[in-house]
């Protein structure tokens, strides 16, 4: 058995291994880059060693450092964890040479399927069903714009290499073939290091399907099962469950064969995924296996019970499979929903900063917490901006929404904008609970899952205000010296206090007046005067309690930059004072177009003088993995270009300037 294990990985996945390795009684060690050197999994692990700057193409992708690091800290095995250097063939092939044991397949194994062109092919002579497209070693322009016509649009351009959505464009049309496939290349080959890609037909509603396989070195390979991961954004999975609902027992048998006879094919050794699109007509189609553990593990383990990460261990130590595919439970259902730093009302822009708060409520048995972050930890520019994954088991599928729903409702967090109001919206979903499931689902529903939905309720106001009234108490008592009149019980000489407090609900503004009296506060709105009174949070509670009028409850409170976030009633409000002095403002000045987040400047469309019309890209800027363009807010004329490709900037800094038409 493995004594020390080094995962050369960081944030969640580091800490899901490290958790089960000590459970194991494996030593572990973690490598960490210059900004992560006080994070979660860091603290976690027995030792660590500190591998290169933040810069992921520094630290984390660097195998040599790596390989160091385990020889340095007496390992003898090293844990890749998924994304970073999982699915490299060179860096299985490094900890070999090294005497390392790879927890992983083969180098051939990875290099069979991590091609996705080379493993198309491969599972086309093993008779698994392939979606049509190019799937060619031949990169030249011409070549693809030829295949596309073959194929017809709309189509995909994808990757060959890597996965997570990076290096992927959907394409409508002709003229938009090589834009999509410039930008899809440097995507690739920043993500990836390798700009290959392939050509596929583009399918109308797919579901995207997977199933989940392991494998010993002794010639046994069992399927745990499938999974849902159709909800996406970005081509990147929010939201999977396990089973996959509403398949038929041949769609499912189809599946399961395939992905048992795809490891047998390559003689695969370890976790690993199939995955599927699954046509409207029932028809499955291949579309590459990950040779790795997968960001969305924790479902299958809740429905089979088994480790997956122990598994992974036992068999890379030469061990047996300890079950045979008779044995596999399939207990109920489970769904995973992903919490990320990002503003889905902003085209899902990730986000930066500092956790002030975080927790989720823990429910053993049937609510799990997978996260590498806590509070007072930083979701910065370098890394993907995945906070957390929520779990949650049911007896049936309606039971683990309901119980992951109410789990996100009372979930503190605050310091970054996320999407937990979005993923709430899309459990509660009607088609989301009839199972009526597509990639295109976010898409077709979004008017229901963004933005605002119904009037800003009283209550939900009556939350901000307590928030408000407790951070100007704050800020009062950083006063040296502050005295009686830094006390915030309103009190004044001769008359009762009345302040007002304005709320920004699309075009209109809320007003509410709060009167301090000697007996208590006073809210008054368009309903009417009600009492009001708080209690703040405390070790002993974890929400704000708030009772209004006749009415009591329990309420989620956080803030990010000026916009306070409330939870209650299963619902999320993003709530905007007006008034409220403490309240960052972030709004970029009159005419410019300046960067969302922090990142590097990777492409230039425009220049002064150009005419524009809405939609047209000026900048790309490539941040956390992905490379986001700035485009025309509409018809005018670019005054002044202030950045150039190369260029490094910080969030809000100008990047255009735009002069309307008038």
């Amino acid at each position: 058995m493995i004594k020390r294990l080094l995962i050369a990985n960081r944030g969640e996945i580091a800490c899901r291994i490290i958790r089960t390795a000590h459970a194991m009684g494996i030593k572990t060690i973690a490598v960490y880059s210059e900004a992560d050197a006080k994070a979660m999994h860091v603290r976690m692990a027995d030792t660590a060693r500190c591998i290169g700057p933040a810069s992921a193409a520094q630290s984390y992708l660097v195998i040599d450092r790596i390989i160091e690091a385990a020889k340095a800290e007496g390992a003898d095995a090293v844990h890749p964890g998924y994304g970073f250097l999982s699915e490299r063939a060179a860096f299985a092939e490094a900890c070999t040479e090294a005497g390392l044991i790879f927890v992983g397949p083969s180098p051939e194994a990875i290099r069979a399927m991590g091609d996705k062109a080379r493993a198309k092919a491969l599972m086309g002579a093993a008779g698994v069903p392939l979606t049509p497209g190019y799937h060619g070693e031949d990169q030249n322009d011409d070549v693809l714009r030829l295949e596309a016509q073959k194929i017809g649009y709309p189509l995909l351009v994808k990757a060959s290499a890597g996965g997570g959505g990076r290096g992927m464009r959907v394409v409508d049309n002709e003229a938009d073939l090589m834009p999509s496939i410039e930008a899809a290349r440097r995507e690739a080959t920043a993500a990836f290091g390798d700009g290959a890609l392939l050509l596929e037909r583009y399918l109308g509603r797919p579901r995207h399907v997977e199933v989940q396989i392991m494998a010993d070195s002794h010639g046994n390979v069992l399927h745990m099962h499938e999974r849902d991961c159709s909800i996406q954004r970005r081509h990147q999975k929010v939201i999977e469950e396990a089973p996959a609902p509403n398949l038929s027992p041949e769609t499912r048998q189809q599946l399961t064969e395939a992905a048992v006879a795809a490891a047998k094919a390559i003689n695969y050794v370890g976790a690993g995924t199939c995955e599927f699109l699954v046509d409207q007509d029932g028809s499955p189609y291949f579309i590459e296996m990950n040779t790795r553990i997968q960001v969305e593990h924790p479902v299958t383990e809740m429905i089979t019970g088994l480790d997956l990460i122990e598994l992974q261990l036992r068999v890379a130590s030469g061990e047996k499979l300890p079950l045979s595919q008779d044995e596999v439970p399939c207990r109920g259902s489970a769904i995973e929903a992903r919490i990320y730093a990002e503003d889905p009302d902003r085209g899902f822009l990730p986000q930066t900063g500092t956790l002030t708060a975080f927790s989720v409520p823990n429910n053993p048995g049937r609510v799990r917490v997978d996260t590498g972050v806590a509070t007072g930890d930083a979701i910065t520019v370098n890394y993907d901006p995945m906070i957390a994954k929520v779990i949650a088991w049911g007896e049936t599928r309606d039971l683990a929404a309901i119980q992951l729903t109410e789990a996100l409702s009372k979930t503190e967090l605050s310091g970054v904008s996320t999407n937990i109001d979005f993923l709430a919206k899309t459990l509660r979903h009607p088609s989301f609970r009839q199972a009526d499931l597509d990639t295109h689902f976010i898409e077709r529903h979004e008017d229901d899952l963004i933005g605002r939905t119904n009037d800003l309720p009283v209550d939900a106001m009556a939350a901000a205000i307590a928030f408000m009234i407790e951070e100007q108490q704050k800020e009062a008592l950083k006063i040296s010296n502050p005295g009686p009149w830094a006390s915030n019980d309103g009190f004044r000489m001769n008359q009762d206090l009345e302040e007002l407090f304005q709320f920004r609900d699309g075009e209109s503004l809320l007003n509410v007046n709060l009167i301090w009296k000697r007996d208590g506060l006073t809210l008054i709105t368009d309903a009417g005067a009600a009492r009001f009174s708080y209690i703040p949070p405390s070790e002993y509670q974890r929400a704000w309690f708030v009772s209004h009028g006749e009415r009591s409850f329990q309420a989620q409170v956080s803030r990010a930059d000026k916009i306070i976030s409330v939870g209650l009633d299963s619902q999320r409000w993003r709530i905007e004072p007006v008034n409220f002095s403490s309240m960052s403002n972030i709004d970029a000045g009159a005419g410019s177009l300046s960067a969302p987040m922090p990142g590097k400047i990777v492409r230039v469309d425009v220049k002064a003088g150009d005419k524009v019309r809405k939609g047209d890209p000026l900048v790309a800027l490539e941040a956390m993995k992905m490379e986001h363009v700035i485009t025309a807010p509409g018809i005018g004329i670019i005054s002044s270009v202030k950045c150039a490709v190369g260029d490094q900037v910080e969030e809000g800094v100008e990047l255009v300037a735009f002069e309307a038409e008038t």
